[in-house]
């Protein structure tokens, strides 16, 4: 009996609708990041190396004390990377969509088309219109 309670637990923790989604924008990012990397590494970092002559700054600033080894520009070139990733994301990414949404709302863009209904959909449709006129 307590197994089968716990297996009812984790089948319900598994089918929430978050645990669900957040397992799907795991792998949605996982396949993204490629894209934003090869962004970063095929046309950014070139493009920077292009104008100073070099793509990396990870052995700027480096030094020794007592035999540890410090590098100030490993956090640097950390840094950068984060910044260059999000300025891919934000100016090939967010700014078309949201330009996109933009003429979306101003009526430049149709909505996109929408499959008919079943006749079961319909059907449950009407009852949870019927279900939500008689609540108080």
């Amino acid at each position: 009996m307590e197994a089968t309670h716990m297996l009812k637990g984790f089948k319900e923790f598994i089918m929430r609708g978050n645990v669900v989604d957040l397992a799907v924008a795991v792998v949605i990012g996982a396949a993204f990041s490629k894209i934003v990397n090869a962004l970063v590494d095929g046309f950014i970092n070139p493009f920077i190396a292009a104008i100073f002559g070099k793509t990396d700054i990870s052995g700027v600033w480096n030094f020794e004390i007592n035999g540890a080894k410090f590098s100030i520009g490993l956090i640097l070139q950390a840094a950068l990377n984060f910044l260059f990733v999000a300025a891919a994301i934000y100016f090939f990414i967010v700014m078309p969509l949201n330009k996109f949404a933009e003429r979306r709302r101003r009526g430049e863009e149709p909505e996109p088309e929408t499959t008919p209904l079943t006749a079961d959909q319909e059907l449950l449709t009407e009852i949870r219109d019927l279900l939500r006129t008689r609540q108080p």
